[in-house]
Order: C-alpha cells, then sequence, then structure tokens
C-alpha cells in the first residue's frame, strides 16, 4: 500500500506570493509617482527613472552571476525608489553611482535580499546627498523646467493644493500627494503594508509641524505643509515600511514609525539639512532589531520571572 503520509519541517503554510510578487505590487504602487512625476518634468523624469532602474539592476544581476536581469524584482524597486529621491535632471553619472551604491553598499555587502539592515535605496541618496551635494539640490519647477527652490526653502511659493497635486519644485517622488496615496492605497489593497508605520510617521510630523514651525498660518495649515513637503508622504508609505528593514511586531511598528516622524522634524526645525527623511529612517532601521525585541510578545503560558 502506497504511503500518502508525508512528513515534512515545519512551517506550513503555503501562499501564492513570493518576493518577486511583492515587488511587482511595489512598482505599480509606484506607478502613479512615476507617471506624474514625467507629466510634470517630462524626458528627464524619465531619463533619471530609466537610468537609476537599469544601472540598479544590472548591478545585482551581475554580482549574482545571472542572466535574469530583472530577477526578483527588489533591485527594480531600489533603482526606482532611488530615482524618486532625486532632482527631475541630475547627471547621468550621479544616477548610476547611486543605484550601484545601494546594491552594494546597500544590500549584497549584508548578504543580500533578506539580510539587509538599512534601506538600500537610502543608503545610495544619503552617500549622494554627503558627496554631491549641489546636485541633489538643483531642482526643477513642473512643467516650464526653470530652475527653482523647494516648498521647505520657500514656503510661501506652494499652496496645499500645489502640494496635493504636484505642481511644487522637488524630487521626482515628492511632488504629488495625491499620487503616492493611490499607489499606497494599492499596498494597503494588497495586505503588504498596515497603519501603524506611516500612521506613526504622518502624526508625528503633523503634530510637530503644527506646534514647533511657527510661520503665520494657522497650525492645521503649518502641519499639513509639513506633511506634504520633503518627500514625507513617500517615505511613510514606500520606504519606511520595508518589510527587512522595519520591526515585525506590531508595537514595534508604531514606535518604528513615532521615531521616523520625530526625527525627521527634529533635523528639519532644529538640523543644518531642511530635510531629515533620509537620516531618520536609516537611523531607525538600525534600531529595528532592538525594537523587535523589546516589543516581542510574551510566549502563551510563559510566567515572568520575579
Amino acid at each position: 500500500m502506497e504511503n500518502r503520509l508525508l512528513v515534512s519541517p515545519s512551517p506550513h503554510l503555503k501562499s501564492p506570493e513570493n518576493i518577486k510578487s511583492i515587488m511587482i505590487d511595489v512598482l505599480v504602487a509606484l506607478f502613479p509617482a512615476a507617471i506624474a512625476a514625467i507629466i510634470f518634468f517630462r524626458h528627464h523624469a524619465l531619463l533619471t527613472m530609466l537610468i537609476c532602474t537599469v544601472a540598479a539592476m544590472l548591478t545585482e544581476a551581475i554580482i549574482l552571476r545571472s542572466k535574469n536581469i530583472f530577477g526578483d524584482g527588489s533591485a527594480a524597486v531600489t533603482g526606482l525608489l532611488l530615482a524618486m529621491t532625486l532632482p527631475p535632471a541630475p547627471p547621468w553619472w550621479l544616477c548610476v553611482i547611486g543605484a550601484v551604491l545601494a546594491i552594494v553598499v546597500g544590500k549584497q555587502v549584508f548578504g543580500g535580499i533578506g539580510n539587509n539592515i538599512f534601506n538600500p535605496a537610502l543608503v545610495g541618496r544619503a552617500v549622494l546627498l554627503v558627496s554631491w551635494t549641489g546636485h541633489m539640490t538643483g531642482w526643477l519647477a513642473p512643467v516650464d523646467l526653470t530652475s527653482t527652490a523647494t516648498p521647505l526653502a520657500s514656503p510661501s511659493a506652494a499652496s496645499l493644493a500645489d502640494l496635493f497635486f504636484g505642481a511644487v519644485g522637488g524630487s521626482l517622488g515628492e511632488t504629488s500627494v495625491l499620487a503616492l496615496l493611490l499607489g499606497a492605497a494599492w499596498l494597503f489593497y494588497r495586505g503588504h503594508i498596515n497603519w501603524r508605520i506611516p500612521g506613526g510617521y504622518l502624526l508625528v510630523v503633523f503634530v510637530m509641524g503644527a506646534f514647533l514651525s511657527g510661520g503665520d498660518n494657522s497650525s492645521m495649515v503649518n502641519g499639513l505643509f509639513h506633511v506634504m513637503t520633503g518627500g514625507v508622504v513617500l517615505a511613510a508609505f514606500f520606504m519606511a515600511t520595508d518589510m527587512v528593514t522595519s520591526p515585525v511586531t506590531p508595537k514595534g511598528q508604531l514606535i518604528f514609525g513615532l521615531g521616523c516622524g520625530l526625527v525627521t522634524m527634529l533635523v528639519r526645525l532644529y538640523g543644518n539639512y531642511p530635510e531629515g527623511v533620509t537620516f531618520a529612517i536609516l537611523l531607525m532601521n538600525a534600531l529595528t532589531p532592538l525594537l523587535d525585541n523589546l516589543t516581542l510578545p510574551r510566549k502563551y503560558g510563559e510566567v515572568a520571572k520575579s
């Protein structure tokens, strides 16, 4: 009689999702922001996104000695996210260097996907920001593509409506809040993110912006201004929620989001850099193992030591 009882080690969980399908979902979620960037900044945006994405995929394929350039899709996500943090028209070599550093230093040096402790795209951006600050702060106004300042540098130059729809200067992924929210809705629908990290992040930014930023506007307007500028929405939904570099426990995720918002606003309000998103998330990435350890739920039936 044929033995139909198969014994195998746990876990015995099956899911139609895998790394590639999740990465494709993230690319789909970034699609509205990518389209908005092309509408506002034309061929400059398209070229920047293509160079970053292709450079990231080629770098990973070379390191892994793989003929499948797309692979599991994580390199494409890293490259596109990096492009979203860059000005509309950076030099092509800046895009290549950033993408290579994101894959090599931010990801593969730790052992590849699942082992990196920092968000790879932000590692690449951080190096570029420190090394070539001038190129990283060369902003263009949407549509007419003339030189301009970001809303953080000139708060009176943009209304909340402009910030929401994208008629402002800035990096490719920070201009249109509407496009980012459409993408975030897809990630929520697919179950890849929950409310804790983005909710905690945006809450702290709003409260600190409302009561500590000063200015002539009302507290509500000041709070919304800080939420919708400087890449906060992009960071809250697409970068801080990275499954590999953020906590897995519910309490840890909430603390992580609150910490990202706190550091972002401390740098923005009291630091030398006008924006603190990059450093906030990288700092909290380093604290992720500690947060997971401190917020690990007690085992069922466990008795605390007296």
